[in-house]
């Protein structure tokens, strides 16, 4: 796990997301706190005993090193971790600590409450993002430029529709994201074998209790070894990491030095410009997209593993849970990272709209050819009209002749003015202006709803 102020950890961990060593080891002290404040409210903990455990479990009191070494011992660290937190408490209040818990409910509460804190930051750059790109899609809306399927020329768009879709996607994304939170995330509490048997009657109150002492969902029964929680929320990060690397993508194909229709801002440096090479002091690399890409590259195979540790043995899994620590705290700190390099590089994205027309206008029309045919259509027929501007394409690119000229060349029963009113980009756009409103109508639409259910 990166740890803070590590060498990679400015690219791999930027961001609030904090899942290290220490973050941890924090979330299964406040698990454990709250476990005894729960069984004091229940009435099966001494007076006093959950505040004593509270004061004693903060991550600063413990020796993590020391945990760790211990953790071979039993499979994972949380029974040196009980030891350790009930030797610094009076003994009425150590004989709450870990009361009806096993230790694979202590380290699911953790990550549930790792997620929570990790999702609220995620969230926060997304809206940032998304609202960058909301921005773009409106200030950009009759920017012309070309499109391009299979990495080639195609027919005009423009950039406002290219940026209201990076922002659909990134609203699309939080929506998944933030419902996940609010639902999804829930206490685990089921003793030794899912039954709460030590607490007697009392179990299911106390597993209420824990609950609402962490501010998490309550199951209908404890999720030892049904992963879909886990699986859910690994998707959901999934998305966001799509999200962002669709247009991380984008950004780095858009900001080659022969296209140049895209740059990111300078960002902050120390001094030192931002996307500059070791070796060739002429580079401005787009940094931001660049990291984007080496954060949602990971994901995949860290989504692959949380899917393959799904399947577990009866009432505790011999491995598979084990397998999922690692893989979730990594895809919440690559997540948290991409995430918050989209919203600063949306934010600075420096749009070149002369660049744009210009690499639209430097194929001399062809990107046209289609609604040349459906002008040419209903005079000589669909599928002549096709064949003939095909030929007259080729003719063009072949020769270096302006695909105008072969045109009017070719005799096909249209004037030059017709010609030219069907070679303006301009006039054929279709619905991106009304999707570009459309998106962005959606945008607030989402704002608004995600702040009700935050509410």
């Amino acid at each position: 796990m990166s740890e803070a102020g590590g060498l990679f950890a400015g690219i791999f961990a930027r961001g609030g997301v904090d899942v290290c060593d220490a973050a941890w080891l924090q979330a299964m002290l406040d698990t454990e706190a709250a476990l005894a404040r729960s069984l004091e409210r229940a009435g099966l903990a001494a007076d006093g005993a959950g505040a004593a455990v509270t004061a004693a479990a903060k991550a600063a009191n413990f020796d993590v090193s020391d945990l760790g070494r211990q953790a071979p011992l039993t499979g994972n660290p949380v029974p040196a971790l009980v030891r350790a937190l009930a030797g610094k408490l009076p003994r009425a209040a150590a004989a709450a600590v870990h009361q009806g818990a096993t230790s694979q409910d202590i380290i699911d509460t953790a990550m549930m409450l790792l997620a929570k804190t990790a999702l609220g930051v995620v969230l926060a750059d997304l809206e940032a993002a998304a609202g960058a790109a909301a921005e773009l899609a409106a200030e950009h809306e009759a920017t012309l430029m070309i499109g391009r399927t299979l990495l080639q020329q195609a027919v005009p768009v423009t950039f406002g529709l290219v940026a209201a879709g990076w922002m659909t996607g990134l609203d699309e994304a939080r929506k998944a994201l933030a419902v996940l939170a609010h639902e999804r995330l829930a206490v685990q509490f089921g003793g030794a074998a899912g039954t709460l048997a030590s607490l007697g009657a009392a179990g299911p109150r106390v597993a209420a209790l824990l609950a609402d002492e962490l501010g998490l969902a309550e199951p209908v029964l404890p999720w030892h070894t049904n992963r879909l929680r886990i699986l859910e929320l690994a998707a959901a990060l999934a998305g966001v990491a799509a999200a962002s690397g669709k247009i991380a993508r984008d950004v780095t194909l858009l900001a080659q030095t022969e296209v140049g229709e895209v740059r990111e801002g300078e960002g902050e440096g120390d001094g030192v410009q931002r996307g500059g090479s070791s070796a060739m002091p002429h580079k401005r690399n787009p940094v931001a997209a660049v990291a984007i890409l080496g954060c949602s590259r990971q994901v995949p195979g860290l989504l692959a593993t949380l899917a393959a540790s799904a399947e577990q043995e009866h009432q505790r899994a011999a491995g598979a849970w084990h397998a999922e620590w690692q893989p979730l705290a990594g895809l919440l700190r690559l997540t948290g990272s991409a995430a918050s390099w989209c919203a600063e590089m949306l934010a600075g994205l420096d749009v070149d709209a002369a660049a744009m027309r210009a690499n639209l206008d430097a194929s001399g029309g062809l990107p046209l050819a289609e609604r040349v045919t459906a002008v040419l259509a209903p005079g000589l027929g669909r599928l002549a009209a096709h064949d003939l501007v095909a030929e007259a394409a080729a003719r063009a690119a072949s020769t270096g002749r302006p695909f105008r000229e072969v045109l009017l060349d070719a005799d096909a029963g249209i004037s030059a003015k017709q010609i030219d009113a069907a070679l303006d980009p301009s006039g054929y756009l279709g619905a991106a202006a009304e999707f570009v409103s459309r998106a962005l109508a959606a945008h607030r639409e989402t704002g608004t709803a995600l702040a009700h259910l935050g509410s």
